[in-house]
């Protein structure tokens, strides 16, 4: 009896094709075929390492479809990889049907780590993350995309979306009038040359990105900090304890400043000076 191949779900470069692992390199060269969402662009990366192998296209309009043909492949003992264009298929990715196919043949299959933007976003944003959730697309129609954001409005941690560069300037946009104008940063180009991190609050990116951008682009939406009590000890209280998180997530005393009071509505005046004392104390 034949013995069933394995299915490999490899996480490829987001941009920086330096990023891909030695497992991913070995396995891509040693399996049966790659399967992949885009073969033109998986092509390119195989080429760049010298990689030939057959190339079967599995995307998100025919990856069901492919799924029972996959099932044919792993018992008739071949390996399969899996590539989706960028990071871990997956996640925002397809990938996740050919896995959960390969599970309930009882037909093995596993996962090879690396890049991923949401992880990657997560820590380059300076905003804590030790917990966040992941929102991936947000839905582009009007009603469903408010719900799903009041539905996270209260969740605890940082908040992550992917956006396509035409949508972003209106995702901003939702976002503030959503969750409150919070501390965030607007990433694009993640490991490419032209990598660029743009740290403020989410009025003042809609400000600055209002046309189309360029390149993929990932939003970080700092958690909401707790309403202050009545009175102005509580309100200084506060306003210190969320001018030191930003100030330790690497933002400057002013935009520190200008996050903490839009988000607690003090007087930007008061958190600029509790922010340079701040600064003044050892942080940087």
């Amino acid at each position: 009896m034949t013995e069933p191949g394995t299915l490999y779900l490899c996480a490829t470069p987001i941009g920086n094709l330096e990023d891909i692992t030695l497992r991913v390199l070995r396995v891509l060269k040693e399996c049966d075929a790659i399967w992949a969402e885009d073969t033109r662009r998986t092509l390119r990366l195989l080429n760049h390492f010298g990689i030939k192998r057959p190339l079967v296209s599995c995307h998100a309009h025919n990856e069901a479809a492919r799924a029972q043909r996959l099932l044919c492949e792993l018992r008739a003992g071949k390996n399969i990889a899996y590539c989706s264009d960028a990071g871990m298929p997956g996640i925002s990715d397809p990938g996740a049907k050919l896995l959960h196919a390969s599970f309930k043949a009882s037909l093995p299959a596993t996962v090879l780590p690396g890049p991923a933007a949401v992880t990657a976003a997560a820590v380059l944003s300076g905003l804590p993350c030790e917990t966040f959730s992941f929102l991936g697309f947000l839905p582009r129609d009007h009603s469903p995309r408010r719900q799903a954001l009041l539905a996270v409005a209260k969740a605890p941690g940082l908040l992550l979306f992917y956006e396509s560069p035409q949508r972003t300037a209106g995702t901003l946009n939702d976002l503030r009038e959503a969750l409150g104008d919070r501390p965030a940063a607007l990433l694009r180009e993640l490991t490419k040359l032209h990598e660029e991190v743009t740290r403020g609050t989410l009025t003042s990116l809609a400000a600055r990105f209002c046309e189309p951008l360029r390149g993929e682009c990932v939003i970080a939406v700092g958690e909401a900090s707790p309403t202050p009590e009545t009175g102005e000890q509580n309100e200084e209280t506060a306003l210190c304890a969320a001018i030191d998180k930003l100030l330790l997530a690497g933002f400057s005393a002013h935009d520190a400043a200008l996050a903490a009071a839009a988000v607690l509505s003090a007087s930007k005046n008061r958190a600029y000076k509790i922010a340079i004392r701040q600064k003044e104390g050892g942080f940087a």
